[in-house]
Parts: structure tokens; C-alpha cells; sequence
């Protein structure tokens, strides 16, 4: 049985959908979530919904009991991921998992990001837990990007501190073929992966992007940190957001999004989206809306 945690979220249910499209038969899919409410599409479909918090370690165990491969979908609650990653680790040891998937962050263990440090801290529990695993370091969503592209194309300028720094996004949908692809071999590569879009991109090429689907001029204003955090706060943002997304731009600025690897199309057997597709089918979103 394959199971995946936070599956209601948004990547772990188009991983639960995607094992499906797969061929892995229902009854062998188990979803993991704290709502089940939420997941009642996925249990009309067949799939096994069981309820469990990642601070729930009893919860987990009796969530796992059957599971062969785990995909942990790093948490969301930032400063607590550390403690309850173990709990799932050590819920999944239990329960006998022979493969633990995880989703971490680019370059984990060595680079800027401010979300780094937690997720270096699992992939080093992972191996202390002694259980097989395939480390995933997704890149950016191209989706974090929806309403700065819908913004720009409004207003014909797009802002930032990331100066010339490189993204490689690639979608959800895209990440989440990787993982199923992973979770469905009949040899998992066992081993840290660095996945991301095959072709990274600047602000100013996004905003270039957004120029050539909007039928207008949009341009990048490259911002200083300092004038960039002052944006922030007068757009309203509390201050410690404003530092992180600021802190976010600084570290892309360094290249920490820039991982030069192909490894998720190699994974998915299939180009990864490009910006341009991206920008078009937000945009046109938008229009249809």
C-alpha cells in the first residue's frame, strides 16, 4: 500500500489523484489527513482515508499499519515541522514503511533559504531513522508566482529584490508526477534528487512572459532589500512577512533557486511546464473568469 500524508493539501492531492491515473488500485491508496471531511472526493473514489496529525505519533502508527511506501509531505507550520517529521519518521519505523518519500527544499544543505534549516533537519532524521528513502528537493511552484503575473499584467511592472537571480519553478502538477512516478517504481531511486523547472527564469524574463501574453509592456523593477521590505510594509504586509518574503527574494538573488537539474523531467519521462504555458494559463484563467 502507498500512502501520503497531508493529502487534502494541495500537492498531495494531485499525488493521490495522480496514483490513481497511474493504475495503483484505490483500495491500495491510503490518504492521511487531519479532516476527513475534506478528503470525501478521494473516499467516494475508493481511496482509504485515515485520520491523523503529524503531532499525533499514536495517530500515525495506526494511520501506517499496512503502508509499504510513505510519501511525507513536509508540513505547513514553520518552526514546528522538525518535531513533527520525527513523529511521522518514527510512526512509520513502527508500522514497518519500507520506503519513506519526502519533499524538501532545494539545495537543503547549502543555501540561504530561511525554510532550509528544517528541512536539512529531516533529511538528517530520515537517515538516522535508518529507513530507505527518496529525498525530493522540490523548487519553487510555479503557482507562488499566480498573483504577481495577474498583478504585473495589470499594472505593466513587476517588483523585487531577486536582481538577476534564477527559478527554476516547475508547476505542482509536475512535482507531483515526480513523486509518483517514485512512489510507483519497481526500484524506487533511493537517494536525494534536486528537481526543478529544465529551464530557470529571471524576474525580468517572467515579467517579459507576462508582456508577451498581456499584449502590454510589463517590466521588472529590481528593488533594494531596503526598498523592497518599505513596499512591503505600506502595502500593508506585517513586518515579519514582509522580512521573510524579502528574505525569500535575497537568497534567489544568491541563486539558491538556480539547481541547473533535470532530474524531475528525467523522473516524469516529460517536459516540465514552461513559464510561458504557465503565464498562459493563468492569464487566461483570469479571462475566462
Amino acid at each position: 500500500m502507498i500512502a501520503v500524508t497531508g493529502a487534502t493539501g494541495h500537492l498531495g492531492h494531485l499525488v493521490v489523484t495522480g496514483l490513481l491515473e497511474a493504475g495503483v488500485p484505490a483500495a491500495e491508496v491510503v490518504a492521511i489527513v487531519r479532516s476527513p471531511a475534506k478528503a470525501a472526493d478521494l473516499a467516494e473514489r475508493g481511496v482509504q482515508v485515515r485520520q491523523a496529525d503529524y503531532s499525533d505519533e499514536a495517530a500515525l502508527v495506526t494511520a501506517l499499519q499496512g503502508v509499504d511506501r510513505l510519501l511525507l509531505v513536509s508540513g505547513s507550520e514553520v518552526g514546528q515541522r522538525v518535531a513533527q517529521h520525527g513523529n511521522v519518521l518514527q510512526a512509520a519505523k513502527t508500522a514497518g514503511v519500507e520506503l519513506v518519500v519526502y519533499t524538501s527544499a532545494p539545495k537543503a544543505d547549502d543555501t540561504p533559504l530561511p525554510l532550509a534549516p528544517e528541512h536539512i533537519a529531516t533529511e538528517r532524521l530520515i537517515a538516522d531513522f535508518g529507513i530507505p528513502a527518496v529525498v525530493l528537493r522540490n523548487n519553487w511552484y510555479l503557482e507562488n508566482y499566480d498573483q504577481p503575473i495577474r498583478q504585473a499584467a495589470e499594472t505593466g511592472e513587476l517588483t523585487g529584490s531577486s536582481g538577476e537571480g534564477r527559478i527554476a519553478a516547475a508547476t505542482r502538477a509536475d512535482f507531483a508526477a515526480a513523486a509518483v512516478a517514485v512512489l510507483t517504481a519497481e526500484q524506487p531511486p533511493v537517494g536525494v534528487h534536486e528537481l526543478g523547472g529544465d529551464q530557470a527564469f529571471s524576474f525580468a524574463e517572467l515579467a517579459a512572459a507576462v508582456s508577451a501574453e498581456a499584449g502590454r509592456e510589463v517590466t521588472y523593477r529590481a528593488l533594494t532589500a531596503e526598498e523592497h521590505l518599505s513596499s512591503l510594509l505600506a502595502a500593508g504586509l506585517p513586518e515579519g512577512t514582509a522580512q521573510f518574503v524579502v528574505g525569500l527574494d535575497q537568497s534567489i538573488a544568491q541563486g539558491a533557486l538556480d539547481t541547473g537539474s533535470t532530474a524531475l523531467s528525467q523522473l516524469t519521462g516529460r517536459p516540465t511546464t514552461t513559464l510561458a504555458e504557465h503565464v498562459r494559463a493563468v492569464l487566461g484563467a483570469g479571462t475566462a473568469a
